[in-house]
């Protein structure tokens, strides 16, 4: 299933995309007299199986086509997960990537923090800081967690993933090598589009075989497979969930592949400007666009 946001007169709504095009859910239950279909898309994650049985449902019951199908190109977007608690970023998990920034293979993964004010969505304008010169793009696969976790097994980590999505985990190179600490130049406004669908991981199966692109002014700069991570999705989660708790919601950005601005030569490297425009595309969790703009 894939679900969304989007805002209509003000307020977020929870929308179903189908060939059809995507369902109001809160139309279309108040519509049925159902009272047990999640109204949001975190009611959705925390609701786990109970609350996908029930959208399921909902869906099976409408009308191929009728008032509450939406056109997907006439929506306003809202970021496909609204609040987590905790966002958990980890660092140089590609081994192309780490080898075109000259950094040694991590022995453990690197483990840093982004925070909500970096949440946007499909289609929304980025500003570029002013405070920056040089930001770059970071296609990545994002972990969202359906159940609570702590101390799972490898084994048995992905049972805790309620699904995935895209994100650019955009990143101001100059900030963030400022200091030995990254997190100055990875958590400036908006630096998370994430969507723009949350896609549940049985659409997705294995996600450590899917393709990853980055696309600038439509150009490709990466073109990769999430087969190249030094650390799966499921070791990614078992090893964080030894350190701390994760709850529904969390999500965990999954590094990215070569092919950064970063990892050009000097006299190649041309940053994000105003103007620009950036593409993510994962395989089986479609295309997230953001234009880039001058900071007002």
């Amino acid at each position: 299933m894939k679900l969304l946001n989007f805002i209509q007169d003000g307020q977020s709504r929870l929308g179903i995309r189908t060939e059809q095009g995507v369902i109001d859910v809160g139309a279309a239950a108040s519509q049925l007299a159902r009272t047990d279909v999640p109204a949001t898309i975190t009611d959705a994650i925390e609701g786990g199986e109970t609350a996908l049985s029930s959208l399921q449902a909902l869906v099976d019951a409408l009308p191929e086509t009728g008032a509450f199908l939406l056109d997907e190109a006439g929506l306003q977007w809202g970021s496909c997960v609204t609040s987590p608690n905790k966002i958990i970023c980890i660092g140089l998990n590609y081994r192309k990537h780490a080898e075109e920034t000259n950094a040694p293979i991590p022995e453990y993964p690197i483990i840093f923090n982004k925070f909500n004010n970096t949440i946007t969505s499909h289609q929304a304008d980025i500003a570029v800081p002013k405070v920056t010169e040089k930001l770059d793009y970071e296609a990545e696969l994002t972990i969202v967690i359906g159940k609570k976790a702590k101390d799972v097994s490898e084994e048995d980590a992905l049972d805790y993933v309620f699904g995935y999505c895209n994100v650019n985990d955009l990143s101001a190179r100059d900030l963030q090598l400022r200091t030995q600490q990254w997190l100055l130049g990875k958590t400036c406004d908006d630096f998370s589009p994430l969507g723009p669908y949350l896609v549940t991981k049985d659409e997705v199966g294995n996600p450590n075989e899917l393709e990853i692109r980055a696309i600038v002014n439509g150009e490709v700069r990466q073109n990769s497979n999430t087969s190249d991570m030094i650390f799966s999705c499921a070791e990614i989660i078992s090893y964080l969930s030894k350190h701390m708790t994760l709850v529904p919601g969390d999500i965990i950005l999954t590094g990215t592949p070569e092919g950064v601005v970063l990892g050009y030569p000097p006299e190649k490297q041309v940053y994000l400007q105003p103007g620009d425009e950036v593409t993510i595309e994962i395989e089986k969790l479609g295309s997230l666009t953001n234009k880039f703009v001058a900071e007002a």
